[in-house]
């Protein structure tokens, strides 16, 4: 088995690796996956064959020589050049990787295929999660593929239509909880464990070394180098945990010589860790009752804030907040001036770089990568109630000219 170890990121205990834990049973602290990684040859990440998450197998806990990973080929989504957005925002040097573009329409693909193949390798009966949506979509399919079960929490009313059908269609049994999601994922945890399932909210490790590859993506698309700044939408505050310790571990390797400032956006109405940086806590209060159209980031007590404030101000970044309008700007922007279509909640680091910019944060000749994080197609609802209506005309073409604006 491959030396690694699961540590609390607080108290520095260890546990098992055969162990199904969470959260430190000393301390309540989060845990953390780290590698002997003096014994990691850093050509084995530089001249890596295949494509996607599993092309980095040496820095993922499990032995590459018999890891049978349930996978349905995430990762390697394309990072844009941007320079007509670039332009129009102020900046000279603007990159925007598309999450959306995995297989199940989101970046959680990236976790769940780590997540889901150690669940198989733990024997349990059942994954499970809750979910704003994207967890749940992807938790389901992913299942499916493994050919086990898989459960579902998502809050009544507030979870986006094409993600509820995903996790629908390919099998989850789904509840709907009256409450939000904080709710939801307190419910399921202790479900989890009085039934004995696998829990894949991003409060498991094993999740986050899945969707740490972003960052060797994007290192390897610049030719290994780092950007100066990456920004990315703050929900549940995994992913900018995960993608920070994926470029630590570049780092530390000797593959490059630098971390990116890592830049955490949240929405006005669900802004924990935003208020946690600003008032230089060490600690979130967390939001009772969180709001805003963006529903994958509509939370109020994000598990990995911890992390995540280690994250950013470990790097030198920042985080700032959006609001609902600003993300339905962005998100009109990024289509009508790039064609990259997605969700809200994907919008809010393109509406987080153009406040950053106009407020003096960030400096015009920084090399940025914004990531977006779901596709378009996960709320279409949203898109048409923002979008022009289409004009109804006779199958004329001088009734067509009429209302062409030519």
């Amino acid at each position: 088995m491959k030396d690694y170890t699961v540590e609390c990121i607080r108290c520095g205990a260890s546990y098992p690796k055969d162990e199904i834990v969470y959260t430190c049973s000393k301390c309540g602290g989060l845990l953390n996956i780290t590698y002997d990684y003096a014994k990691i040859d850093k050509d084995r990440i530089v001249n890596a064959k295949g494509e996607g998450v599993w092309k980095y197998a040496v820095l993922l806990p499990f032995d590459e020589h018999t890891i049978k990973p349930v996978t349905i080929n995430e990762g390697n989504t394309p990072l844009y050049m941007s320079d007509r957005l670039a332009k129009l925002i102020g900046v000279t040097d603007l990159w925007v990787k598309h999450e959306g573009l995995n297989p199940s329409g989101s970046f959680k693909d990236r976790g769940m295929t780590v997540g889901v193949t150690k669940a198989m390798e733990l024997g349990v009966k059942g994954v499970a999660c809750a979910s704003t949506g994207n967890t749940s979509a992807s938790l389901a399919i992913f299942a499916a593929k493994a050919g086990i079960p898989s459960y579902v929490l998502l809050p009544k009313g507030k979870v986006a239509l094409g993600k509820v059908a995903q996790a629908m269609m390919h099998g989850a049994q789904v509840f709907s909880i009256r409450g939000n999601f904080d709710d939801a994922l307190r419910v399921v945890r202790v479900l989890c464990e009085e039934e004995k399932l696998y829990l894949l909210n991003s409060v498991n490790p094993y999740r986050l070394e899945g969707q740490k590859t972003i960052a060797f993506e994007v290192a390897e698309k610049l030719g290994w180098q780092v950007p100066d700044r990456l920004i990315l939408p703050v929900g549940n505050a995994g992913n900018i945990s995960a993608i920070y310790k994926g470029f630590l571990e570049l780092k530390t390797l000797g593959i490059t010589d630098s971390v990116p400032k890592m830049t955490g956006i949240q929405a006005e109405g669900a802004k924990p860790v935003v208020s946690a940086i600003k008032e230089g806590k060490a600690e979130i209060t967390p939001e009772p009752k969180p709001e805003t159209i963006a529903s994958a980031i509509r939370i109020g007590d994000p598990v990995n804030a911890e992390k995540a404030l280690l994250a950013i101000r470990n790097s030198g970044g920042v985080a700032e907040s959006v609001t609902d309008e600003e993300i339905t700007e962005a998100q009109l922007l990024l289509a009508r001036q790039e064609g990259i279509g997605v969700e809200p909640a994907s919008a809010a680091s393109i509406a987080g770089l153009r406040k950053l910019v106009d407020m003096g944060v960030i400096q015009k000749d920084e090399k940025i990568v914004c990531i977006t994080t779901g596709h378009l197609l996960k709320d279409p609802e949203r898109a048409i109630a923002i979008s022009e209506t289409p004009k109804e005309v006779d199958a004329d073409i001088d009734a067509l000219r009429k209302v062409l604006k030519l």
